[in-house]
C-alpha cells in the first residue's frame, strides 16, 4: 500500500520564520545569567541590529512581491502576503521581547553601577555639562534639511538615526519640516562626570 504524499508546506519551513526564529534565540541569551551582563546586552543589541537589516532586505522584497501582485507560493506553501502576515506576527513577539528584556537589564545595569538616565534626574551641574557638551561637539555637525515641495526629500542612510522636526516660524506663525541626521561620529551614550 502506497503511502499518501504530504503537501509541501507540511514539509518545509519558511526560511523567513526560520531566520526570525534563529534571531529570537540570538536575543533569548540577553537573559542567560552565564553570560557577563554587558555580554548579555550585546546579544540583545546584535538581535535588534538582525532585525532591522532582515526587514531592510529580505521583508522589503516580500513586500516588493505584493505590490507586483505576486502571488505563487515558497516552498512551504505561503503566498508572499502570507508570509508577511506571519513574520509581522513573529516579529511583534520578539519586538515586545526585546523591551521586556530591555528593561530587565536596565535593571541590572543600575545595580551594577551603570545609569541611565531620564532629563527630570539631571541635576543643574549635570544639565550645564551636556549644553556646554552638546554646543562645542554635537551642534557643528548638525546639518538640518528642509522637507517641502521646494526640496527634493534628504537621503536617509540606513541604520542612520536622525530626527524630524517641526519649525515654527516667528515671522509668521507658518510650519516648516525638516530632518536632521545625526552622524554616526556623536555618540549614543555620554558619560556624565562624576558618581
Amino acid at each position: 500500500m502506497a503511502s499518501e504524499p504530504t503537501q509541501p508546506g507540511r514539509r518545509y519551513i519558511n526560511r523567513e520564520l526560520s531566520w526570525l526564529a534563529f534571531n529570537q534565540r540570538v536575543m533569548e541569551e540577553a537573559l542567560n545569567p552565564a553570560h557577563p551582563l554587558l555580554e548579555r546586552l550585546r546579544f540583545l543589541s546584535i538581535s535588534a541590529t538582525n532585525l532591522d537589516e532582515f526587514y531592510m532586505v529580505r521583508v522589503a522584497g516580500l513586500y516588493g512581491q505584493v505590490q507586483a501582485g505576486i502571488d505563487q507560493v515558497s516552498d512551504d506553501g505561503r503566498t508572499p502576503a502570507q508570509q508577511l502576515a506571519a513574520i509581522n506576527q513573529m516579529a511583534g513577539k520578539i519586538m515586545a521581547e526585546q523591551g521586556r528584556y530591555w528593561n530587565e537589564l536596565i535593571g541590572e545595569l543600575a545595580a551594577a553601577g551603570i545609569q541611565l538616565v531620564e532629563p527630570e534626574d539631571l541635576s543643574k551641574d549635570e544639565r550645564d555639562f551636556l549644553d556646554t557638551y552638546f554646543l562645542q561637539r554635537i551642534f557643528p555637525v548638525l546639518t538640518p534639511l528642509a522637507i517641502d515641495p521646494a526640496h527634493p526629500f534628504p537621503f536617509i542612510q540606513n541604520l542612520g538615526f536622525g530626527m524630524v522636526l517641526q519649525l515654527r516660524r516667528d515671522l509668521d506663525g507658518s510650519i516648516m519640516n525638516a530632518l536632521v541626521p545625526l552622524p554616526q561620529l556623536v555618540e549614543r551614550f555620554i558619560r556624565l562626570p562624576g558618581k
